[in-house]
């Protein structure tokens, strides 16, 4: 098939950046916006593309091939159901939906009918994600003993989700794609200072049959913004620091010496990993649509995106709310 022509429904606070690139990829025939107030500024983003208020239009429209969701979490599952069901391919901001049920039955879906669902879990489209997993599958760090992240900011404070379904969807999709296993055990701790019923901070903490233990702290009451994954191997320690504007992943070859009676810590300099230049979402969105061309599956896949939210929910039963 030739370019796809694909539809965005919800173009707010991140959609825009889709439409943005999607538009520059040449492939965005519609963007599918209710607050009509906006249309005028996406239609100067994107300039060409027909706006509409209509999902149902969207859906009916024959001419699109593909659609991509970046609404609230909680309309991803009828959306995406409703997109299957009438013949698209489809790309959906994470999470996937709300619950692991609903999941399944997405995924379930999009393989009878025979389409592309993935999801938009935009750190497997970095260049220092990928390339910490090429060096971890290559041996490079030896065996993984411990990975950190830390996902901080001050807001944007959401409504609709608490800051684990908000901010960990990203770590959990990193930590399972790197280790290649579901966690065994999982603890939690959390705290909601602004609203009572919604988590503003939590603290995950997930234990791999392999032997590795993880953490994850994610917070959006923190003085200041902090992306960070730590990954300790028996040979090397890795840091992925995303605020940094150069030098994002450095490799750290500390080495620890045991001997009969004294143990002695080895420090290394830092080595900095030199990486491919990209927009992390501009790889993204040009990889949904090769996949909608060429029907290869996505790296994103909607069964990865389900074993994203089985973690999320077993994190949320852990957490007690």
């Amino acid at each position: 098939m030739g370019e796809p022509r694909i539809a965005l429904a919800g173009a707010g606070y991140w959609g825009k950046n889709l439409v943005r690139n999607f538009h520059a990829l040449g492939v965005l025939a519609t963007v599918c916006e209710t607050d009509l107030n906006r249309h005028a500024d996406l239609a100067k983003l994107a300039p060409g593309t027909k706006m509409t208020g209509s999902w149902k239009e969207v859906l009916s429209d024959a001419s699109i091939n593909a659609v991509a969701i970046s609404t609230p979490a909680e309309m991803h599952a009828a959306m995406v159901k409703e997109a299957l069901e009438a013949g698209k391919d489809v790309y959906v901001e994470k999470p996937l939906c709300l619950s692991a049920k609903e999941g399944g039955t997405l995924v379930k879906l999009a393989k009878d009918k025979n389409r592309i669902l993935m999801v938009g879990h935009i750190l497997w489209y970095h260049p220092a994600v990928l390339k910490l997993k090429s060096l971890i599958d290559a041996g490079e760090l030896g065996k993984i003993q411990y990975i950190y992240s830390n996902r901080l900011s001050l807001g944007k404070i959401r409504r609709e989700e608490n800051i684990l379904w908000s901010f960990a969807p990203h770590d959990i999709s990193v930590i399972l794609g790197l280790l290649g296993e579901m966690p065994d055990g999982i603890q939690m701790q959390g705290g909601n200072y602004l609203h009572k019923n919604i988590a503003d901070v939590t603290v995950s903490l997930l234990s791999f049959p392999g032997g590795t233990k993880a953490h994850i702290f994610v917070s959006w009451l923190h003085p200041f913004k902090e992306q960070k994954l730590v990954v300790v191997g028996e040979k090397c320690m890795a840091v992925f620091n995303d605020t940094e504007p150069k030098d994002k992943l450095v490799l750290f070859p500390h080495g620890v010496e045991i001997g009969e009676s004294v143990t002695t810590v080895r420090k290394a300099e830092g080595k900095p990993v030199e990486l491919e230049q990209g927009e992390p979402l501009r790889a993204e969105c040009a990889h949904f649509i090769e996949c909608v061309k060429t029907r290869q599956k996505p790296r994103t896949d909607g069964e990865e995106g389900l074993r994203v939210l089985k973690v999320l929910q077993q994190c949320q039963e852990a957490l007690g709310a």
